[in-house]
């Protein structure tokens, strides 16, 4: 093709290269077996420099898992020189500390050569629903009760497979031909995205990737750094309670501004707990950053240049910084807290100013039945890993979003999928009416969920929901969202945390939280009221004030 001019040259190159990794992020939902993955789309892909440096993310997957992934790919280089690897190596582990913050999440590393020299690498996540242990849930009180965890090892080795690796996962997992499955899939993705990058690097008459890295991370660390200098420098508090498992997790930050960059602390907030809810480093510093990166220079691309300028701290030994052999499992529901509590202590500094809380964190039970699982049962076994979501917090000049996962983006498991994959019958799934707090703006809804066992069979459920003692909170004078709520049909209320049998012909009820209000109810436009009773989205009674408001001035 003509020579182009160099500035615009790089940009189609660099556009290029996220419509790769995008793409490699799709090839990874199309063949994944779990439905984690292949419906919910609980994965990250990215594409790293021969530095370890992450130059693009798919837009598709989770922040928890491309920020994490970042600084993953360097723990891999560091074991495994660039230099040192041969084509058809394929590398993976599992660790929490070393990848995306659990055992559930396998990290998969693919070189890239052009010619016969290493350019850099491709790395993909996905959420692989069981690996064994005590399975996915919060009751470990360590990460060896967990599952199967695998060290950064080779998956292949010059083209050839690691039939031991393969032969230690499938028998320590419930569903080997899934979790063996799911480790393929992250290779073909990664082997589709390679042979992109070559068709793109021989278009444009590339050798390697070291100036284009260069222009990526410069432009895009220099790009944010121009957002933060338009901030005011100093120091803002924020706190949130949550439910934690036995008793409440205070988690305690201060955002600090200067022209040098942002830095998150969390100092002051609980210690380590005895139950799977602990969250590695790299978890909480993904998805702090990411509370930074929705309000500062959020149209930058995500890469490492534009997450260079934010830094985050925890105090060793802390939640947010718990060290092996800490339970991790569920270690989303204190991480995807995280944000709502950094854009808190940014609310006053945001011109625009930021969403009031949600629910946040994923709803993520867990069914488990069967002869493998119930006393005297002769069924077949089976366990099923669905996602559901509560609604967002209100947005600044807007209504929040109702049964959206915010900050994770996975998206809520059909009823088809579970039904068709596993006995569990869902008998309700609608709009929690009511549940978005009131304001100027409301919180959007959560949801309403009923499940039973098809054939009226006993099941265990591994919960991990939280907000049922602590609400999601307005902000700037809106109103509360509902807390969620577990419990049975005929009205026994559940935990939020651990694992629970649920007797046969037993219906369980899930209520997900709904998000905070945003601004003064009665200042919310007569109309949008009107529109929320029609649609039944809200209760009479939530609106009375804001009612009688309205007809005073219509009068």
């Amino acid at each position: 093709m003509p020579e182009l001019p160099f500035s615009l040259k790089n940009q189609i190159i660099w556009d290029r290269l996220i419509a790769i990794v995008e793409d490699q992020a799709q090839a990874l939902v199309r063949t994944a077996f779990s439905t984690t993955v292949r419906e919910a789309g609980d994965l990250s892909a990215g594409l790293f420099d021969s530095k370890g440096r992450m130059l693009a993310q798919a837009i598709t997957g989770t922040p928890g898992h491309v920020n994490a992934m970042a600084a993953s790919v360097t723990f891999f280089l560091d074991k495994f020189p660039l230099e040192s690897l041969r084509k058809g190596d394929v590398l993976l582990t599992n660790d929490p500390w070393l990848g995306t913050g659990h055992l559930n999440d396998f990290t998969v590393v693919t070189p890239v050569f052009n010619d016969n020299t290493a350019i850099g690498v491709f790395a993909a996540t996905s959420h692989i629903a069981d690996v064994g242990g005590l399975g996915f849930g919060a009751d470990g009180k360590q990460v060896y009760e967990e599952g199967i965890n695998l060290p950064i090892g080779y998956l292949f080795e010059e083209g050839k497979i690691n039939e031991t690796l393969i032969s230690i996962l499938r028998t320590n997992v419930r569903d080997p031909d899934a979790a063996e499955g799911d480790l393929y899939s992250l290779a073909s993705c990664n082997k589709l995205a390679t042979d992109r990058l070559l068709e793109t690097m021989k278009e444009f008459s590339l050798e390697n990737l070291e100036e284009i890295a260069d222009i990526i991370i410069n432009r895009s660390e220099n790009a944010m750094l121009a957002e933060i200098r338009q901030l005011p420098e100093g120091s803002w508090k924020n706190s949130m309670r949550i439910d934690g498992y036995d008793d409440p997790i205070d988690l305690n930050c201060e955002v600090s501004i200067s022209h040098r960059g942002i830095t998150i602390d969390w100092k002051g907030t609980s210690s380590k707990k005895p139950k799977g809810i602990n969250v590695p480093l790299t978890y909480a510093q993904a998805y702090s950053s990411f509370g930074v990166r929705c309000v500062v220079g959020n149209d930058i691309p995500n890469n490492s240049g534009s997450l260079s300028p934010i830094t985050v701290n925890a105090p060793y030994g802390c939640i947010l910084n718990a060290p092996r052999p800490a339970a991790v499992s569920a270690r989303h529901t204190i991480g995807q807290m995280l944000p709502d509590v950094v854009l808190g202590a940014l609310d006053t500094v945001v011109k625009s100013g930021v969403i009031a809380e949600g629910a946040a964190c994923l709803y993520g039970p867990v069914f488990y039945g069967g002869k493998d699982f119930i006393l005297n049962s002769s069924s077949k076994s089976f366990v099923m890993n669905a996602f559901y979501t509560g609604g967002t917090g209100a947005r600044p000049e807007k209504d929040g979003l109702s049964c959206t996962a915010f900050p994770s983006g996975v998206r809520g498991t059909p009823v088809e999928i579970t039904e068709n994959t596993s006995p569990m019958l869902i008998l309700k799934k609608e709009y929690r009416t009511g549940s978005g707090g009131i304001g100027k703006y409301r919180g959007g809804l959560g949801q309403i969920i009923e499940f039973t066992h098809l054939n009226k069979e006993s099941f265990f459920v591994s919960k991990m929901f939280d907000r049922i003692k602590h609400p999601p909170r307005g902000r700037r004078g809106g109103h509360d969202g509902e807390n969620a709520k577990v419990y049975l049909k005929h009205g026994k209320p559940i935990n939020g945390m651990g694992r629970e049998l649920i007797e046969g012909g037993m219906t369980l009820v899930l209520e997900t939280a709904g998000g905070g209000g945003l601004g003064n109810p009665d200042m919310r436009d007569p109309e949008s009221v009107e529109n929320d009773k029609r649609a039944e989205l809200i209760r009479t009674g939530i609106f009375s004030r804001v009612i009688r408001v309205i007809k005073e001035l219509l009068v």
